[in-house]
């Protein structure tokens, strides 16, 4: 039963650790993706301001839309840091219960093995009881028998 409970506890904590996982590969998914975009924004409006040139409201509109491209990536970051700190504390909760559990199977071995050497010490003494019968008989019908001759 306490085993029973231990690995309950211990399957919620892997099932919590496997969902922070998947949230922060998402958050780093997305991190990515928008890094790239950024990237391929950069490189797109780049080479028009080059090759064309542009009004001086079409650059500050750029410039804007970049400085909150910016903004996003860096609060992508954060949430990023944030899911790897969870994963962290949840990889750590999962520890501790398969810890828990190891310990818990551990305490069964040992008190299965203590069981066993009981009853094998028990069956070992009867067994020791009864031969020790079984000589002391045939001792009492040998001296009955030297006794009627």
């Amino acid at each position: 039963m306490l085993l029973e409970h231990a690995e309950a506890q211990r399957n919620v904590a892997l099932s919590a650790f496997n969902q922070a996982r998947v949230r922060r590969d998402a958050m780093r998914a997305q991190a990515l993706e928008l890094a790239a975009y950024r990237d391929d924004y950069q490189q797109r409006w780049n080479a028009q301001f080059y090759e064309r040139g542009a009004a001086l409201d079409i650059v500050r509109c750029y410039r804007q839309f970049a400085d909150r491209l910016e903004m996003a990536i860096a609060q992508q970051g954060q949430a990023v840091t944030v899911a790897d700190h969870a994963l962290a504390r949840a990889n750590d909760t999962l520890a501790a219960h398969e810890l828990r559990v190891a310990s818990v199977r551990k305490l069964i071995e040992r008190r299965q093995a203590e069981l066993k050497l009981g009853a094998d010490r028990r069956e070992q003494r009867t067994t020791d009881e009864l031969a020790l019968r079984m000589q002391r008989g045939r001792r009492g019908a040998l001296d009955f028998e030297g006794t009627q001759t």
